[in-house]
């Protein structure tokens, strides 16, 4: 499975250069990480999405191609002067390429302690089989 990563324009250069391109209430990281494995029965992909709101996550499959996203309306509060902002969350989006042998139709999505977890099962294996050839 491979997935694309939209990532800032900062993305791949070391992490101790990470700090330069930070700001207080901007993190260079915009992207939530993921954990993806396989087991026998499915793909996994555990999201740590924790501080954005569960209605607003969406999933879309399209082509094969999985995206994770979730659109951020920033909110303004007036009666508040922010000193320090450590708690952002961003809109975001990240895309999956899904392997052949998946069943699309039956991806399912839970969301629990602020880690999503989405589930792709496989197809099951084509078995060969013998064809029998009836004579006239």
């Amino acid at each position: 499975m491979k997935y694309y990563r939209n990532a800032d324009p900062f993305f791949g250069f070391d992490p101790i250069f990470n700090d330069l391109f930070d700001t207080w209430n901007n993190s260079s990281n915009r992207i939530p990480p993921v954990d993806v494995y396989e087991t026998d029965k499915a793909y996994v992909i555990e999201a740590e999405v924790a501080g954005y709101d569960q209605d607003k996550i969406t999933l879309h499959v399209d082509k094969h191609i999985l995206t994770l996203s979730c659109n951020v309306e920033e909110k303004k509060d007036d009666k508040k002067s922010v000193i320090v902002r450590e708690i952002y969350t961003p809109s975001f989006e990240r895309s999956f390429s899904l392997p052949d042998g998946v069943d699309e139709d039956k991806i399912a999505a839970d969301y629990k302690n602020g880690i999503l977890t989405i589930t792709i099962p496989k197809t099951p294996k084509a078995e060969p089989r013998r064809i029998d050839v009836k004579i006239n």
